[in-house]
This record gives structure tokens, C-alpha cells and sequence, in this order.
């Protein structure tokens, strides 16, 4: 009998998010878009007047933020619908218009940062200290920073009105991705047919048998090749894209473009290659022992996953990683705890795969909805409990921001979302490892898998930050970007991460073809930075030091009401300097040592 995956219909309606409190029906939904489609006509009333006085440069602010929360709420039901089943064409068409509804409020808007940076300075300054726009005195500071990179409104109209044509790349990836490969079906070790998906891909590659493992590695990769001059268009077109507007704006490159919105100079970045890049010999020392204790005289890609420990089955039901994820995160405190178990166990969470559902995991909401997280969980596969706390800490951060802070300042950065949610991460591989601290097996299990979540996202997230960076600077310098340049920049850097304890399969070159995420450009970076902040912060909190528990609750309160390495300062970690990063990787290197020890 084959296993196939369940449609969306025959998911439980508990298992699935709810998300009435957005809107209750579709009908609800249509009237609030038609109510908004003619009322973001009204921005002309502002044109041509900002510099006259502080009361019309608030009351312009005030409507604009009042259009872009009212068109987040529609948004965000409109992608989470279209989500939940990328086949459906009705949530898809939701989500279409109301995408061209916020492509048409920003081309309305679009004079608005050109009339605020035109304000003279004296008149300006004095603006900012009057009572009205005191509120907004850090929003028009960041617009101020954006002078140089801001062109006339006519200019700035003609680049809001090709901001749709802007994500077509992301667009077509994403529907064939999810939507249009067919990856075929697996036999399990009990000779059960499973349709392979994005959702157990990763499952097959944690299986002790290899050669499950490796038919589902060639067999996924399979497709990719099959698509490949596809998909390399559309990965291509994307960073085309980003230089586009990178050259329209007078900025000096596309990174440069992607780091400036959050004030964070290229050292941080360079800094972050650099100092894993000198760290490598840490991995390749793991590979050599993962290598040995699995007895293989080749190690493959997918012989990176399998836990070293497979005596072990782990098997955890969604109700239990939540109780497990309240008792890891404990050392916050009970609210935290209190308020993420109940929004887990009741409407934040769409829980398991259907078909057609997006692929990975997310959280997402607005400023007047609970926050919402996708998931594809599943009860056999360790990743997906972390997966869970994961996007639990994304979810705090925004319930905890939104709480404190005013609709402008609500919506924190990528680049301190990630520390939340790692953060968690390293509190449950704390708990588990005490947990289990007289079982020598599991606590060999889970080192690995502490180590594997590092080496995932410290040293796989900067080769991804590497990549990017090569392909952006390729197109800078007028290079094509084919599929042969493309796979053969990513299979040079698989060389220099992996050295010489990797035996490299072809396929393996098509990896930065299935990467989402290269669609939003220099995002990666972030996971790396993210994780070196959180285990900081983590070592701190765990110490038993009130005062610094109240310093990391205090950042989640922040949103976006300072800049992001600011915010991290105050919560107790500099991500300026290089140190951070080596500490982490030191701490990688420790793990491993410990995990040698132990066999």
C-alpha cells in the first residue's frame, strides 16, 4: 500500500491554524479590500505639502501607516490561505490582488519619502522636537539616512509600479518548487511507499539504512536536474533584479543595498566569512569522525545527516515537543512559557504536511492577528521539535513586540528575529543534554545533534552567505550566470567547506538551486550571525543571571524601535566585533571534542 500524503481536507480542523481572529470569512475579507481600494486614493490630499508644516507631515505619516497596517492584516490571510494549499487558485488569486493593491498604495504613496528628505534641515529639525512628531522621531531619521539613495517622485513612482514585475523570479520558483516537482516515492525500512517531498527529505537522509538514504538523495536531486536551466533562469533573473535597483538607487553594490535599510556595515558581514572560513579545520575534524564511526570508506552528502547514534528511534508527538518546548525555555519564566504553550496548542500552529502546503517552516501575522506558524511536522524526525521551537521563539518575539511597541515600530528586523529563534534552539539542546545527562547513548544522540544544528546553520548559512555574494558580485562584473557558472561557483565552495572528507556527488552542485531564500538577496547571512548572538545570550540566561534574562526579555519587546545591532547590544552581545562568531565556533569545537570522548 502506498503511503501518500493527505489532502487539506482530510487534516483535523484542530490541527490546523485558525485564523478568524484576521478575518472570519472571505466575504469580510472582499469588504475590507474594496473599502481600501478607494480609500488609498486619498494620498493625494498630502502631495506637495509635507514641508509646510509638522501637523500635515503627521497626519501624512498617520494615514500611510494606517494603509499598510490595514493592508498587512489582508496580506497576511491572503498568503497564509495560499500557503496552507499553493494548488488552490482562489487563495492564490487573494493573494495576487492584494499584492497589486499594496504594489498600488506604495506607487501613491512613492512621493512621500522624496518630500520628507526635500524638508529643509532647520525646518526639519525643528519638526522633529514638536510634540506631533516626536512619536515618529526614529521612523524619519531612518528616512533621512536614505537621502542619497532616494531619487525624484516621478522616478520613485515608475520604481513602486515595478515592484510586482520585480517578483516574478521568486514566483515562478516558488510555484514550481512547491507546487509543480514531483519527487516520486520512497520504501521505508518496513517496505511502506511514501511519497518523497521537501517535508521527509530530510527524514530519508536521517535513516541508518544507506541505502534508503542515498536512493532518496539521487531521486530528489533527480528533479532539480531535470528543471535546472529553469530554475538557474529564474535564480539568475533575481540577482539581475537586485542589481537593477542596487544601480537605480546609487548604492555601490547589491550587498551594500541589502545591509544599509538595517545600518550594518560589510565588516560584519566579511567578518562572519572570514572568521568561519579560519575555523574550518573544527568541521572537517567532525567529518572525519562521522566518517569513522559509520565505517565508510567514502563519505557522502547524504551521509551527513544520519545520527552517529542509531540505536536510538526517536518518536515524539506534537503534543509532547510542546510540553518539551515549554519546559526547555523555562529559565524565561512563566509567562513566556504560559503564552507559548496556549497559542501552540490552540490556533497559532498549522501543524503537518498536506498536499500542496509549502514546503519547510515559518512564523508569520500582523500587528492585529496572533502570530501564525507553518509547520510540516513530523513525529519521527528530531529536527522537527527543534523546527517547532524554533519558529515558538519568531512567535514570542512578535507577541512580545507588538505588545510594547506602537504600529510603527512593531515589525523587528530579520537580522534579530534570528537571534530569538535560535535562542531557543540552544535552550533545548541544554535541556535535553541534562535531561538525559546519565543515559550515555542519548546524550551522544543529542551532541551530534547539536553539533549537526550548528555545523547547519553557522557553517552551512555563511557558504550560502559566501555564494551569494560571489553570484551578485558576477553579475556586478557583467558575468553570465548559466547554469554551468552557477553550479561551479557553489562546487568550489563545497570543496573549501567540505575539504577533503567529502566524496562529491554531482548532484550535490545543484543544492544552491532549491535554496528559497536566495530569492530574498543577502538574507542567509543572518542565520550565522543569529546563532553566535543567541548562544551568548543563551550561556548568560542559563547562568542563573536575572539581570540578564531581563535584558534578553527586554530585547523581545524592542521590534523595530532601534536598529539591530544596537538592540543586540542592550540584550548583552556585540555583533561589531568578530568575537561572537569565534566564540560559537570555539564552542563547536568543544562539542565535537566531547562527542570523541564519548565513543
Amino acid at each position: 500500500m502506498v503511503r501518500t500524503i493527505l489532502k487539506r481536507n482530510e487534516i483535523l480542523d484542530d490541527h490546523k491554524w485558525n485564523l478568524s481572529p484576521l478575518f472570519s470569512s472571505h466575504v469580510q475579507w472582499q469588504n475590507e479590500f474594496t473599502q481600501l481600494k478607494q480609500k488609498i486614493n486619498d494620498y493625494d490630499q498630502f502631495k506637495g505639502l509635507l514641508h509646510k508644516s509638522a501637523d500635515i507631515l503627521a497626519d501624512a505619516i498617520e494615514f500611510d501607516l494606517e494603509i499598510s497596517r490595514r493592508i498587512d492584516r489582508l496580506y497576511t490571510y491572503a498568503h497564509l490561505k495560499s500557503d496552507q494549499d499553493k494548488s488552490n487558485s482562489f487563495y492564490l488569486g487573494l493573494l495576487d490582488r492584494v499584492v497589486n493593491l499594496s504594489n498600488r498604495a506604495g506607487e501613491l504613496s512613492s512621493f512621500l519619502t522624496p518630500e520628507i528628505i526635500a524638508v529643509p534641515d532647520e525646518a526639519m529639525t525643528k519638526f522633529i522636537t514638536g510634540k506631533r512628531l516626536i512619536p515618529y522621531k526614529f521612523y524619519l531619521q531612518k528616512k533621512l539616512r536614505l537621502k542619497p539613495h532616494i531619487l525624484e517622485p516621478s522616478i520613485e513612482r515608475i520604481l513602486a509600479m515595478s515592484q510586482e514585475l520585480a517578483r516574478t523570479p521568486s514566483q515562478v520558483f516558488g510555484q514550481l518548487d512547491n507546487v509543480d516537482l514531483n519527487f516520486g516515492t520512497m520504501k521505508d525500512n518496513e517496505g511502506n511507499e511514501i511519497e518523497l517531498s521537501h517535508g521527509n527529505f530530510i527524514t530519508f537522509l536521517m535513516n541508518p539504512d544507506r541505502e534508503i538514504r542515498k536512493e532518496a538523495f539521487f531521486k530528489y536531486y533527480q528533479v532539480y536536474d531535470h528543471h535546472k536551466h529553469t530554475i538557474s533562469a529564474t535564480l539568475s533573473n533575481s540577482v539581475k533584479k537586485d542589481y537593477f535597483y542596487a544601480r537605480v538607487r546609487n548604492y555601490e553594490n547589491c550587498r551594500r543595498a541589502a545591509l544599509f535599510k538595517d545600518n550594518v556595515p560589510d565588516s560584519v558581514y566579511d567578518n562572519l566569512v572570514e572568521t568561519v572560513n579560519h575555523h574550518l579545520p573544527a568541521l572537517f575534524k567532525y567529518l572525519k569522525y562521522r566518517k569513522k564511526t559509520l565505517k565508510l570508506e567514502q563519505l557522502h552528502f547524504y551521509d551527513t545527516y544520519v545520527p552517529l547514534v542509531s540505536e536510538i528511534n526517536f518518536k515524539m508527538s506534537y503534543d509532547a515537543a510542546v510540553e518539551t518546548a515549554k519546559r526547555a525555555l523555562s529559565p524565561l519564566g512563566s509567562q513566556y512559557t504560559q503564552i507559548m504553550s496556549e497559542g501552540l496548542l490552540n490556533g497559532w500552529v498549522d501543524r503537518y504536511e498536506n498536499k500542496g502546503k509549502r514546503s519547510g517552516a515559518y512564523s508569520s501575522g500582523c500587528y492585529d492577528s496572533p502570530p501564525f506558524i507553518l509547520l510540516n511536522y513530523e513525529d519521527k524526525n528530531l529536527n522537527s521539535l527543534y523546527t517547532l521551537i524554533h519558529e515558538a521563539g519568531h512567535s514570542m518575539h512578535s507577541y512580545f513586540s507588538n505588545r510594547h511597541q506602537p504600529y510603527v515600530y512593531h515589525n523587528y528586523t530579520i537580522f534579530v528575529a534570528e537571534v530569538a529563534s535560535t535562542f531557543n534552539e540552544v535552550l533545548l539542546s541544554h535541556y535535553l543534554l541534562e535531561k538525559n545527562r546519565n543515559d550515555p547513548k542519548m546524550t551522544a544522540y543529542i551532541l551530534n545533534r547539536e553539533i549537526d544544528n550548528i555545523r547547519g546553520t553557522l557553517f552551512r548559512q555563511t557558504m550560502f552567505a559566501e555564494f551569494e555574494k560571489i553570484i551578485h558580485e558576477m553579475t556586478e562584473k557583467n558575468e553570465p550566470l548559466t547554469i554551468d557558472t552557477i553550479t561551479g561557483e557553489y562546487r568550489k565552495l563545497i570543496d573549501c567547506y567540505f575539504g577533503e572528507t567529502l566524496t562529491v556527488d554531482d548532484e550535490l552542485c545543484l543544492e544552491c538551486l532549491r535554496i528559497p531564500h536566495f530569492y530574498s538577496a543577502f538574507y542567509v547571512y543572518q542565520y550565522a550571525t543569529g546563532i553566535s548572538a543567541a548562544l551568548a545570550l543563551a550561556r548568560n540566561v542559563l547562568s542563573g543571571d536575572e539581570t540578564a534574562r531581563d535584558a534578553y526579555l527586554h530585547f523581545l519587546t524592542l521590534g523595530g524601535s532601534q536598529f539591530p545591532l544596537d538592540e543586540l547590544i542592550a540584550a548583552g552581545v556585540d555583533l561589531r566585533t568578530s568575537e561572537p562568531v569565534k566564540s560559537a565556533l570555539k564552542y563547536f569545537e568543544k562539542l565535537v571534542d566531547k562527542l570523541i570522548e564519548s565513543g
